[in-house]
């Protein structure tokens, strides 16, 4: 019996850490069926360059994180107004590792995305995001707003507005 329970008791160990480890999927507020089917193809392109956003922000690949965003790319934060005027700007003035150790970051998430606006070429969305420590604790979330555009080079967010430093 002693054998079962130990048995019993590591599975539930390891379901306690698999569901821990699991990633977290937003809450979504998306627009309503009576969208334009356009609005609506344009909300399910700019998701994906959302979730593209954060899995190439938390592995720091920052050729593939530039890549989410369109050019000129604005970022108001921290009392200030950021204008990236291409990609290689971008490149070249990020720099994760100082990031990470800045505040104490290991990824981030997004806890809710709601579309506010969409129209065939662009989509505003109010987001929510968390970010988690090297031990993996949540230990901050902020409200962001994101506007993402259908250019020439396809879907990128034109621009981000945040109440994170």
């Amino acid at each position: 019996m002693a054998v079962i329970k130990l048995t019993l008791a590591s599975l539930l160990v390891t379901l306690a850490v698999s569901v821990m480890a699991a990633p977290q999927q937003p809450t979504l507020v998306l627009l309503s069926e009576s969208a334009s089917v356009q609005a609506r193809a344009a909300e399910a392109a700019a998701l994906e360059v959302m979730y593209e956003f954060m899995r190439t922000f938390n592995e720091r690949n920052v050729p593939e994180f530039a890549g989410t965003l369109a050019f000129p790319h604005v970022r108001v934060a921290s009392g200030d107004v950021r204008i990236a005027p291409d990609r290689q700007s971008m490149i070249d003035s990020m720099d994760f590792e100082a990031f990470a150790e800045r505040f104490n970051w290991s990824h981030s998430r997004w806890a809710r995305i709601e579309t506010v606006q969409a129209d065939a070429d662009k989509v505003h969305f109010a987001v929510r995001f968390t970010r988690v420590n090297p031990e993996g604790v949540a230990y901050v979330t902020f409200d962001s707003l994101y506007i993402v555009q259908r250019t020439a080079t396809g879907w990128g967010i034109r621009a981000r507005s945040s109440f994170a430093p």
